[in-house]
């Protein structure tokens, strides 16, 4: 089993420390300056998410992220990410494609409204 690319010395860092929930799926838009890319999160913290994604980006590259919650909440999350590990497409991979995102400067009022919903028994 492959395991997702992590930036070795930063690994300890990006450790999660916030509870996460599963998402049903949601399109998210990135975007770099290069271009707009759609994927799907598949679940998300206040601390970052998951984007399932055949392409995922590389470690360390940056870019927007915006994303609506869904009910109760529905609000809009825009904010800069990076992407802390990646795991490739495998045909036969028991595991999803995808990249791990970290929020770099989500404002503290859309985090909370991220904790909130994923404390949220919804």
């Amino acid at each position: 089993m492959k395991q997702p690319q992590v930036v070795p010395d930063k690994m300890q860092k990006y450790k999660r420390k916030a509870l996460r929930r599963p998402l049903i799926v949601l399109r998210a838009r990135l975007e770099d300056d290069r271009k707009s890319f759609f994927g799907y999160a598949k679940n998300i913290s206040r601390g970052g998410m998951f984007i399932s994604s055949v392409n995922p980006y590389d470690p360390g590259s940056r870019f927007k992220v915006e994303f609506p919650l869904p009910e109760p909440c529905r609000d809009m999350v825009a904010c800069q990410c990076e992407v802390v590990w990646k795991r490739n497409f495998e045909p036969r991979g028991r595991h999803e494609p995808g990249m791990g995102l970290r929020f770099t400067d989500i404002p503290d009022d859309q985090a909370d409204v991220i904790d909130a919903w994923v404390h949220s028994e919804g």
